[in-house]
């Protein structure tokens, strides 16, 4: 497998691991432990996976990973979503992350479905 650290999807979300963080620091104190924990989670969850994943010794594992990877970006997409719907957030602010979780599960689309075709 190719080093993980130079895949673009892995690139993608440790940017957006980072644009998470950012975000997070604008959430009301109260939800510090709570909905910002789960976030948080998520977030960490998605190049964590690709990097497992990559290390894994075959295509199969490393498309499972990547499963893991694409649910773990549904989740905080969805928390993000909830971020607006609670005004904890505004959509502008979220602007930015929400493209870099959409660019991450188009990537994360194109992989997976490469890996179980071959």
């Amino acid at each position: 497998m190719e080093n993980y650290r130079n895949l673009i999807v892995w690139q993608k979300s440790m940017q957006l691991v980072k644009e998470i963080y950012k975000l997070l620091r604008l959430m009301p104190n109260y939800e510090q432990y709570a909905l910002s924990d789960q976030m948080r989670r998520a977030a960490v969850s998605i190049p964590s996976n690709i990097a497992e994943g990559a290390g894994r010794g075959s295509k199969k594992d490393f498309a499972h990973f990547l499963s893991i990877a694409r649910g773990s970006k549904y989740e905080l997409e969805t928390q993000l979503f909830i971020c607006i719907e609670l005004d904890y957030l505004s959509e502008e602010q979220c602007r930015e992350a929400l493209s870099i979780v959409n660019e991450v599960g188009i990537i994360l689309n194109g992989f997976i479905k490469k890996l179980s075709i071959q």
